[in-house]
């Protein structure tokens, strides 16, 4: 299977799988989604750049965005002065932050940018965070538990799936996840030896 940006849901999120803005929501409209697309690790240089890890397949991204989500919980939007890239991360000017010492509280915050922004998503590709709660089920039916997490590894991914049977670990592999079906929220495995054993 295929995911796109905001692919990291290590981090601790609300139950819905998603953050809030502070605030609420608009009048009369649902709570604005946000996903992630990156993470400041520190600051880098006197000038107020951050050095950021992107969280999203699509790096460039940040070379054309205009304002960006600073913060996991509560994020606040932030103009974005200027991106660079180096090896694999970005350098972000974010405004407002103008020397090294503002940036320096910058330091772990999650960038995010809101759902209606995202790259638009090829057939067969999901959100990460699309996958929490699909019910899981076997080729012939038999209900497994509900997705409840995901595991990133440098392989695959790996299914989080707590069911009556207890927490079982599925591979994102072909072989073995054989259909997501995010509209009806059902998840289908084909399990291989022992993938169903009580694991948990």
């Amino acid at each position: 299977m295929s995911y796109a940006e905001a692919g990291d849901l290590s981090d601790p999120r609300p139950d819905d799988g998603h953050t809030r803005p502070e605030g609420g929501s608009a009048e009369g409209s649902a709570e604005p989604r946000f996903l992630a697309v990156g993470r400041i690790i520190k600051p880098h240089g006197v000038h107020g750049e951050v050095r950021v890890e992107p969280m999203t397949d699509r790096p460039e991204r940040f070379g054309w965005l205009k304002h960006i989500y600073v913060g996991e919980r509560a994020p606040r939007r932030v103009g974005v002065v200027s991106v660079r890239y180096h090896q694999d991360f970005v350098l972000l000017k974010l405004d407002g932050y103008p020397t090294r010492t503002e940036a320096e509280s910058l330091r772990n915050e999650l960038l995010q940018v809101p759902e209606e922004e995202a790259i638009p998503l090829e057939e067969g590709e999901y959100f990460l965070h699309q996958l929490l709660g699909l019910a899981a089920v076997t080729e012939d039916g038999r209900p497994l538990g509900r997705l409840t997490e995901v595991l990133e590894t440098g392989a695959n991914n790996v299914f989080v799936i707590d069911g009556p049977d207890g927490q079982h670990l599925v591979p994102d592999i072909p072989d073995v996840v054989l259909a997501v079906d995010v509209a009806t929220g059902r998840i289908v495995i084909r399990p291989m030896p022992g993938l169903l054993d009580n694991q948990a």
